[in-house]
């Protein structure tokens, strides 16, 4: 087993007056050639929007781009005519394949939203441009794992063109888990929202991450009231 730690106080970090944002990975101003991605965990990146602001209209092409809303709510549109708000305990996802603009603004004027933005390098190039929106209840991740994204075709979450699973847990008390990995090939790159955990003997705490490697089984440990986000990819692109 290979593990590579990130403490949340070493990501990168710009506030831009409307969006305060950090970044695990190398992303827009932010450059560390030690942390372009975790296979084709290519951005995870941690929102803050102002009331009232927001993105806005700009291209994608070929990425699969993951929002999770944590705190208030998103409006989205995009040039396939997709208008939605995406509000806590739902997750969206842009299959951007051969082009897609959208915006993503603070659906709240008078307070900020908080969210994590994903993308994903996918296996298959110039697909057709899709979106998904899908509501998970609290509840149905309480003291558990549940599923969120999936490869295309499979059940339960909203569906991305990869190899890829990802889940939520929130957990109430200090307890356990095992994760055994859906393919042995991917690595597993663990990012805790809220609260303390430990993986082979590393505490991680509020948006610290761990990606680890080699292995198809991790044991997490949870020290109290935790909120986690398990991200499965493969380590190389198209595999």
């Amino acid at each position: 087993m290979k593990t590579v730690i990130h403490p949340s106080e070493t990501r990168g970090h710009a506030n831009h007056g409307w969006l305060d944002t950090y970044h695990t990975f190398s992303f827009s101003s932010y450059y560390n050639a030690e942390r372009m991605s975790f296979g084709v965990l290519r951005v995870l990146n941690d929102d803050t929007i102002d009331g009232g602001t927001g993105f806005g209209t700009h291209p994608h092409q070929n990425m699969e781009i993951i929002s999770i809303p944590l705190k208030g709510d998103l409006e989205h549109k995009d040039s396939m005519g997709t208008v939605q708000v995406i509000k806590e305990n739902d997750v969206q996802v842009m299959s951007a394949g051969t082009g897609i603009t959208h915006s993503e603004y603070n659906h709240n004027k008078e307070k900020s939203t908080n969210f994590l933005q994903i993308w994903v390098i996918p296996s298959k190039l110039n697909v057709q441009a899709r979106y998904e929106q899908k509501h998970f209840p609290a509840s149905s991740r309480l003291n558990k794992l549940a599923p969120i994204v999936v490869p295309f075709g499979e059940p339960d979450g909203v569906q991305i063109h990869q190899n890829a699973w990802f889940y939520r847990g929130t957990f109430d008390s200090a307890q356990a888990l095992r994760y055994k990995l859906n393919r042995t090939e991917n690595g597993v790159y663990v990012f805790v929202i809220e609260g303390d955990i430990v993986i082979s003997g590393n505490t991680l705490r509020k948006r610290d991450g761990i990606g680890i490697t080699e292995t198809d089984e991790i044991e997490i440990q949870f020290l109290g009231v935790s909120d986690v986000l398990i991200l499965e990819v493969p380590m190389k692109i198209n595999e």
